[in-house]
Order: structure tokens, then sequence, then C-alpha cells
């Protein structure tokens, strides 16, 4: 898969290339085709080179999103680096995540399986419209649970699931297979989302602490800060006003005196749980350690 990735991005023009190879090695954990290519080998007609193919089109799929967030959430950095938007302007980041749509739709289109396409295109449309309901509610800030888990299901677990189900429709996997699969998908994306709240408060993760609360992101951690009957009442307060550094650090020290950051823990790993129980009746041709090791990769990030 990386192979084919990189062959694909060789082939660009510059302008989208450098940007978008710069985002690409940065790293990341590759979840999503890796899952993609797994399920790929569940049906009978497996085939590693087209599963490559689906699969580095999921992760330009997956990267184009992340350019067009981040100009959304004005975010300077990811994975230690520039973003797009704040290196090159907003204008180069959403003319390179709409090159990589549209080029990761048609490596996907040239598959020559209508199934397989739909089901991208199914996630395509319900992540593009997870984003806007994710920016609207903004203004409701921090929201609550069902919101949430609405919102998570569409812009992070949508990819995860059609990553799961195109892999396993390329593969040509009884449709109970497939079925399944997406399930696992589904759970996976939530307890991936549920750990990524809580890389917010790691000073090892990465990422500058507090970046969800500056750009008031709907977040478990924080939601379930507000309703704590010790510090609830004063996180709503400087939620509700203007968020200078010592406002978010604040914040920051209450959430992590409420303990809402172990509970929130504890629920993805009970999500995770949930996933591999869609699978531990399915016969796995040898790939269920490996999805089992991908699932407990989502939630082993903040230890």
């Amino acid at each position: 898969m990386e192979l084919e990735l990189a062959r694909q991005l060789l082939v660009d023009p510059e302008p989208v290339r450098g940007p978008m190879r710069r985002l690409v090695e940065a790293g990341g954990k590759r979840l999503r085709p890796l899952l993609a290519m797994l399920s790929s080998r569940l049906g009978a007609h497996d085939d590693p080179l087209r599963a490559a193919a689906l699969a580095a089109a999921i992760e330009l799929l997956h990267h184009a999103s992340l350019v067009h967030d981040d100009y959304v959430d004005q975010a300077a950095t990811r994975r230690g680096r520039p973003t797009v938007a704040a290196r090159e302007g907003a204008a180069r980041a959403v003319a390179v995540g709409d090159y990589y749509f549209a080029k990761a739709t048609r490596m996907i289109a040239q598959l020559g399986n209508p199934e397989v396409s739909s089901t991208i295109a199914d996630a395509v449309e319900t992540i593009c419209l997870s984003q806007m309901d994710d920016v609207r509610l903004r203004g409701m800030y921090p929201g609550d649970y069902a919101t949430y888990l609405r919102v998570v299901r569409g812009k992070t677990a949508a990819l995860f699931a059609a990553a799961c189900k195109a892999g396993a429709q390329l593969g040509a996997a009884p449709i109970g297979v497939v079925d399944r699969l997406q399930r696992f998908g589904d759970l996976l994306g939530i307890a991936f989302q549920m750990t990524d709240d809580l890389l917010d408060y790691s000073v090892s993760s990465g990422k500058p602490l507090g970046q969800d609360i500056r750009s008031r992101t709907v977040s478990l951690p924080l939601i379930y800060a507000t309703e704590d009957v010790r510090h609830g009442a004063r996180v709503r307060e400087l939620l509700a006003g203007p968020l200078e550094d010592r406002h978010v650090q604040e914040v920051l020290e209450l959430v992590e005196a409420s303990g809402v950051l172990e509970r929130v823990g504890e629920e993805a790993r009970g999500v995770v749980a949930a996933a591999l129980r869609e699978i531990e009746e399915l016969t796995l041709d040898g790939v269920g350690p490996q999805l089992a090791d991908l699932a407990n990769s989502t939630i082993d990030r903040v230890r």
C-alpha cells in the first residue's frame, strides 16, 4: 500500500503533490487503509494489488479531509508540522483537498466495482455533511452525548466503516461478513475519536494542549466535565466566554480534576470490546489477530 500511495503522489502536479506528500510523510498509523486491505482478504476474490489501490485511495481521502479540517479549524500544526492552510494559505488548502478527493474517487472508480464505489461515495457524503454539522454545533458548545455520537459517526467512524465494508466488497466476501465488518469499523471509529479526544490533555501526544478547547470542537471529556457536580458550573462558565490562554489552562485543570478522562478511556475500551465481538464468530482466515491488534491500537495511543 505504501508503494502505491507513493506512486500515486509521484504523478501529480507539484502544487498539489508537495503539500500532500508532506502531510502523508509526517506519519500516521494508516488504520483505514490497513482495515481495507485486511477486510479484502476475507472474500473469494482476494487480489493484493487491487486491495492496495483501494487502500491508497482511502488514505488519500482521509488526508484530503484533514487538509480541509485544518483550514476550518484554523489549526497551525498537524503531527508537529505546519498545516497546508498555515503554510500555503487557505486557497491552496481548499484546492489540495479538492484535488485529492477527486483523485481518490477516480482511483476507486477504476477498480470497476460499483458496490465499492457506492460505499465510498456514501462515506464521503456523510463526512461532508457531518463537518457542516460540527461547525454549526460550535455555537452550542460543548453539546451532549447524543450530539457527540452523531458527529463522530459522521466525521470519523464513517470512513473506518467504509474501509472495512469496501475492502470486503472488493474481495467478494459474503454479505453477512460485509455487514459485520462494517459494524466493526463503525465501533472502531467511535473508539478512535474518544481516544483522540483524550490526546487533547496529553503532553506526550504531539498535539498542542487544549486545541479542542480553543477551536470549540465537540469533545466527550468536555461534555462530561460540564456535568460534573464539583467543577461543572465553572467549566460551563469558562466555555461560555472568551478563551484566553489562562482560561484554556483552567479548563484543562478542571477536566483532569473531575476524573472524566478515566471515564472516557474506560468507555473507549468498552467500545473496542464491542467491536471485537462483531467479528469473533467470523472465519477470519488468519487476519483475526491483525484486526484485533488494529482495534487495540486505537486506544493504546494514550498509554
